[in-house]
């Protein structure tokens, strides 16, 4: 049996969007294994009821546990608004999403006290970006805006393409117009298409990575609970997928800088 500090970090997502998490969890904890299982024959979630997705997050966190993980990390901005509660009651082991990290951050980053969020259609019918930051400082301005179409040019690998900005500007606009000077990246797809969105709002907006505010959450609850790999020897990455493999492993390659994705397909019931 694996001792359980060294098991790995589970982390799903509806897609390639999670690896976004995956590289931050890589970066700041370096030893840790982790196992991934991107949902790609149902992505995206972000379109799909909350009932829906509810399930798919029953469905994903029974797989990893099955994978023997110590703890899960919730990729998914739309799963994280609808899903985490369910499954903190369901399943009794450590799970972390990424809005509350991601509010967190925003309001500890921003100048002048006007936030924009953007996300999937569910993660803003949510209202779990406004809820989490004017919890944290109700003197806030929170303006949200749904961006559906970032996730398939994501999944595509189109970042730079033309049509990239050309969404990302009539995205954007109405932010623009608001005067943000912080914008949360609502969802793990969304910083594949960092560059636009820099671009589109310009340099003065800071902009919140909520996956990269998880990890400094994951690294602090294993602290915590005293359950870091004390190894110091190269970690075990492990990737899954529901549909098409290669087509993941080709992205994934490219997005996380490595030629050694192991990939497998498997069917979640």
């Amino acid at each position: 049996m694996v001792p359980r500090k060294q098991k790995s970090i589970g982390v799903f997502d509806s897609g390639i969007g999670g690896l976004t998490v995956v590289r931050a969890l890589m970066s700041r904890l370096p030893y840790e294994n982790i196992t991934y299982f991107g949902d790609t024959a149902r992505v995206p979630y972000g379109n799909k009821s909350a009932e829906v997705v509810r399930q798919y997050s029953m469905e994903d966190t029974q797989f990893l546990i099955g994978q023997h993980v110590k703890m899960i990390v919730v990729a998914c901005n739309t799963a994280s608004a609808v899903a985490l509660d369910a499954l903190r009651t369901q399943f009794d082991i450590p799970i972390i999403g990424v809005i509350a990290p991601g509010a967190a951050r925003a309001v500890r980053v921003t100048r002048h006290g006007r936030i924009g969020v953007i996300g999937t259609l569910a993660t803003v019918a949510s209202k779990s970006y406004p809820s989490e930051i004017l919890a944290r400082n109700k003197n806030l301005t929170v303006v949200s805006k749904a961006c559906p179409l970032f996730v398939p040019l994501a999944e595509e690998g189109w970042s730079e393409h033309r049509i990239a900005q050309m969404v990302a500007e009539e995205y954007l606009v109405s932010l623009r117009k608001e005067r943000i000077d912080t914008l949360i990246l609502g969802c793990t797809h969304y910083p594949i298409l960092r560059g636009v969105i820099q671009r589109v709002l310009g340099a003065d907006v800071q902009l919140v990575d909520s996956g990269e505010a998880a990890s400094e959450e994951v690294a602090a609850l294993l602290a915590e609970k005293e359950m870091l790999n004390p190894s110091t020897v190269l970690p075990n990455h492990s990737f899954f997928v529901s549909d098409v493999p290669q087509r993941f492993r080709e992205l994934g390659e490219i997005f996380l800088g490595t030629t050694q994705m192991r990939v497998t397909k498997v069917h979640i019931p």
